[in-house]
């Protein structure tokens, strides 16, 4: 299953029933877990460790050293979790030792290509990251958020579960869940009612997401009103709740 062309480190970890392509390197400190088939003209350095059933495709770089001027060949890692599809040219850089030392990409996303996910990032499970999307240093990106093409997010800037952004977006504060953006720079646009609904959360908590959106963005109120506004809803839905926990754990400031 391995291509006799690529060239394989002794020191790292390839599943039995693993694919890598032609001309492929994978470095020391690299496991490569069951089912994953890695495309050819693929670098992967470590230490990284991926999953069950991801997917690489060709000509990406995985687990390069961090594009940060303060990095001084400290050990840091990459981890990326099961079942992610991973598109032509993406890179998933470690991180550093000024934050986790880590960079974790979760489950079940899919990356298209050109997408830059830096040092540091932290990324959940089932996102989308449209063509050439990019991640600067420390980002977050909650479940089920999806990134429109050409997205640019800032350095520590925090994407909310189930938020949408548009194409050519610029992120440079936070996006609260839910919450769709556009624009350069990014200014939201309304809740993601169809995510919701795709993804099965009730009328009502939909309705109750909706009326927190306006607590926020429609009532003239100051952001530390808005937060006290919303307690008796978060109270009753778990929505509104991971919608004001997210406000309440915010540095940069949300997009209003």
């Amino acid at each position: 299953m391995i291509h006799p062309t690529a060239i394989i480190d002794p020191r790292a970890r390839i599943a039995e029933d693993a694919e890598v392509g032609p001309y492929t390197i994978i470095g020391a400190d690299v496991e490569v877990g069951e089912g994953c088939i890695i495309g050819p003209h693929v670098v992967i350095n470590g230490p990284t460790r991926l999953g069950r059933d991801n997917r690489v495709y060709a000509h990406c770089s995985i687990g390069g050293d961090p594009q940060d001027k303060k990095y001084g060949g400290e050990a840091s890692a990459l981890e990326i979790g099961d079942r992610n599809t991973i598109r032509e040219f993406c890179t998933i850089n470690r991180g550093t030792v000024q934050d986790t030392g880590t960079t974790r990409v979760g489950d079940d996303n899919w990356i298209m290509a050109y997408v830059h996910i830096a040092h540091d990032c932290q990324v959940g499970h089932h996102t989308v990251f449209a063509n050439c999307a990019s991640l600067a240093g420390h980002v977050y990106v909650g479940d089920h958020a999806i990134l429109g093409g050409f997205t640019l997010v800032h350095q520590f800037c925090r994407v909310g579960a189930h938020s949408i952004t548009a194409i050519g977006t610029a992120m440079l504060k936070d996006v609260p869940p839910f919450v769709m953006a556009s624009g350069n720079f990014a200014t939201p646009h309304g809740i993601n009612l169809e995510g919701m609904k795709r993804h099965g959360i009730s009328k009502d908590a939909m309705a109750a997401v909706r009326q927190a959106y306006k607590v926020l963005y429609r009532q003239n109120l100051s952001f530390d009103q808005a937060k006290t506004a919303l307690g008796p809803l978060a109270a009753d839905f778990p929505e509104v709740a991971l919608f004001r926990e997210f406000l309440e754990a915010s540095t940069r400031g949300v997009i209003r």
